[in-house]
């Protein structure tokens, strides 16, 4: 078994762009996420999503970091109206970094701040099918497979299955279903 390395996430500073570039210029994190992550990933397009997420409040990107040093990212997003209690997250990991608990780490992380700080009841993800990595990173943070979306997704020319995980914050509400 690998050793798992320590990591915080917190806001991206300027100061991350090289590390950003770097690792995010890489087709094996872009193939696993939305069309909007591009590949090539220039400095161009991580100084412009620098400034734009380091203002946001509150925080919905963060820099996944060992040794404050940036080698991923993850971000939770919370959904409107009468769905205002669930969010979505999303991350990637920098290849060198892959099977050292990175992931897992960076996902409890996130999911105690989205349940601490923005009052959400359910957090879900949607790994690709094939992401068989990130599911098990979901698995071992507590998350529960909800639903498989048969092809679902057209990525790279290919249709994929969409698979839905989620996890819910204990609470005493009589309410909670």
């Amino acid at each position: 078994m690998t050793k798992s390395i320590h990591i915080t996430i917190r806001k991206w500073q300027l100061s991350d762009i090289e590390n950003l570039v770097q690792f995010a210029n890489n087709r094996k994190i872009s193939d696993h996420l939305a069309d909007a992550f591009p590949f090539p990933y220039t400095k161009e397009f991580g100084l412009k999503f620098i400034e734009r997420v380091s203002n946001e409040t509150p925080t919905k990107f963060f820099a996944i970091t060992t040794n404050n040093k940036a080698i991923g990212s993850i971000g939770i997003f919370p959904d409107q109206d009468m769905y205002r209690k669930n969010a979505a997250i999303a991350y990637w990991i920098a290849e060198p970094y892959w099977g050292k608990g990175v992931a897992t780490a960076a996902i409890a992380q996130i999911v105690a701040y989205g349940f601490d700080h923005l009052e959400l009841t359910r957090i879900y993800a949607k790994p690709f099918g094939t992401n068989i990595g990130s599911q098990r990173a979901l698995e071992k943070v507590g998350f529960q497979l909800e639903a498989t979306i048969s092809k679902a997704v057209f990525k790279n020319g290919n249709y994929l299955d969409e698979k839905i995980y989620g996890i819910r914050k204990s609470t005493n509400n009589k309410d909670e279903v």
